[in-house]
């Protein structure tokens, strides 16, 4: 809650500084917020509905049925009939890196994704707790929550992009011939659209983080397997790399924050802003959830 009201009170500020710098009316600063926010919204809300099929394509991964891969095909029924939800689709994505993720809307449509090398890296107890984790995530609509985030810090950015693109002819209406001292408002307005959208995209990166960390601790409680997903997580974070993927067959970085681990760590910029939690963070919540179940997770 804290961090989605960061993200509602930049957007109400970029758009109350946008609207009166260049208009210098109020009205114009809501017409701004509500311009921002409808741009956003259409946008996210496409995205929203045909998720599941963007990142199925941008993973390369193939459904398969339960004669193809039976053990996991159990292990993700056992856990969905623990988590009281449909049975969700299974994937598997053929890569040398070990990962896994869940997508889907809801209960109803979820699907859950592996690669073909946890599959090879982990013990059937391992897994089952790594699904249970991604069980988490759809029990828990977290599609829906980082589409929410979404919407606002992209509605931000779009409003930060409008006051860039219109500095170049000069600025609006109002902000032009009224002195040296609206020339400095607009030029404060020009920097609070370039720093305030990099504020709501950090915010929605710690959206993303506290989802994991809660997936871990309702996973780890879901499934009763607290010390497996840990030893889990810890092979998988020393072995996945970027450079495990065939250049043309690695997921889109748009897909990084719905992996147990994130795939692309150390391949670009956008490595620097970590979508997930520190590995000794995520350790230390699920060794609180294990002292709830009565179990020392070392």
């Amino acid at each position: 809650m804290l961090l989605f009201t960061s993200l509602t009170l930049l957007f109400m500020l970029i758009g109350f500084i946008v609207g009166y710098v260049f208009f210098g009316t109020a009205s114009s600063a809501l017409t701004f917020m509500l311009l921002g926010l409808v741009l956003a919204g259409v946008m996210n809300f496409i995205g929203y509905e045909w998720s599941d099929k963007f990142v199925l394509w941008s993973t390369h991964t193939k459904l398969i049925g339960p004669s193809e891969n039976p053990q996991l095909y159990s292990i993700v029924q056992k856990v969905a009939n623990e988590a009281h939800i449909p049975m969700p689709k299974v994937g598997i994505v053929d890569s040398a890196q070990p990962n896994a993720f869940a997508t889907g809307k809801g209960p109803k449509k979820a699907i859950v994704v592996c690669t073909t090398s946890i599959l090879r890296m982990l013990s059937p107890s391992e897994l089952e707790a790594v699904i249970g984790h991604e069980i988490s995530h759809v029990t828990h609509r977290d599609v829906l929550v980082s589409s929410i985030a979404a919407t606002l810090a992209g509605a931000i950015s779009y409003i930060g992009q409008i006051v860039i693109f219109s500095s170049f002819f000069g600025g609006f209406g109002n902000s032009r011939g009224r002195g040296q001292q609206n020339s400095s408002y607009a030029i404060l307005a020009i920097i609070a659209a370039i720093l305030i959208p990099i504020a709501a995209m950090l915010i929605q990166l710690g959206i993303s983080r506290s989802r994991e960390t809660s997936a871990d601790e309702a996973g780890a409680r879901l499934t009763q397997k607290p010390q497996e997903l840990v030893n889990a997580l810890r092979k998988i974070s020393s072995s996945a790399s970027a450079k495990q993927w065939r250049q043309n067959n690695a997921p889109s970085p748009a897909t990084s924050p719905l992996w147990i681990v994130n795939p692309l760590k150390g391949q670009s910029v956008a490595g620097l802003f970590s979508t997930h939690p520190p590995l000794e963070k995520r350790i230390k919540a699920i060794q609180k959830v294990g002292m709830e179940l009565g179990v020392i997770v070392v």
